[in-house]
């Protein structure tokens, strides 16, 4: 049985993971900071419920304390939660927000659950990046993140990547890796993306699962490991 706790799960790519997991047989605990969405989420997935704020050390620790009571280790963390920020803007207070959840957020909870992770046999952290923080993807005519300003969401992605690559050297026994949804319908992009969440969490379904020895310090999308 593999224990999967998911941030920011109550809809889009996260809940969209939660349940494609539960299928494969996960157990997983869904968490939300939004306590009755998180809930009902969970409810219609056959998932257990744990609110989570990742941009609050209390509410953190709150929720690893639930899972130790009730899983007792966890086996897999997904690192989802995010936020877009502001289009075209540089303004501080915008930066500061969207680093808080992208980057510090993750940090925070990754930090929190090590103990729990550790107590697994075969450890595993996901974090979902984009493609948006890719230098190569932004300057590429071609490509549709390349026709998009958002300062702050682009450069959380790019230093949540960077982060990824130096846990998993950091930290060689947990499998590390950070996960490219593509340009998927959802909420973030008022559903104009031209992949389905289900195209759009196939990357983060596949670190999830992979077995041991598949590597760490990766950045994948839905084809397989490519280039930061």
């Amino acid at each position: 049985m593999t224990i999967t706790f998911i941030t920011g799960a109550n809809k889009g790519l996260g809940y969209e993971t939660a349940r494609r997991l539960i299928e494969q047989g996960h157990t997983v605990v869904l968490g939300a900071r939004d306590s009755d969405r998180g809930a009902e989420a969970a409810d219609k997935l056959g998932a257990r419920f744990v609110q989570i704020d990742v941009t609050d050390d209390e509410s953190v620790a709150a929720a690893v304390t639930d899972v130790e009571q009730h899983e007792g280790l966890v086996d897999v963390l997904i690192n989802n939660a995010g936020v877009q920020g502001r289009f075209g803007t540089t303004d501080v207070a915008d930066l500061r927000e969207v680093l808080e959840v992208n980057v510090i957020g993750v940090v925070r909870t990754t930090e929190a659950f090590l103990p729990l992770l550790k107590r697994s046999t075969d450890p595993v952290i996901v974090n979902v990046s984009s493609d948006m923080g890719s230098l190569a993807a932004t300057h590429d005519p071609a490509r549709p993140e390349s026709k998009v300003i958002f300062p702050a969401y682009t450069a959380s992605k790019a230093a949540l990547t960077m982060l990824t690559t130096q846990y998993a050297k950091a930290m060689p026994e947990i499998r590390i890796n950070a996960a490219d949804p593509g340009y998927t319908a959802t909420d973030f992009n008022n559903h104009s993306g031209p992949q389905s969440v289900t195209e759009g969490t196939d990357a983060v379904v596949a670190l999830a699962t992979e077995g041991p020895g598949a590597g760490s310090g990766r950045y994948v999308n839905r084809n397989g490991s490519v280039p930061f």
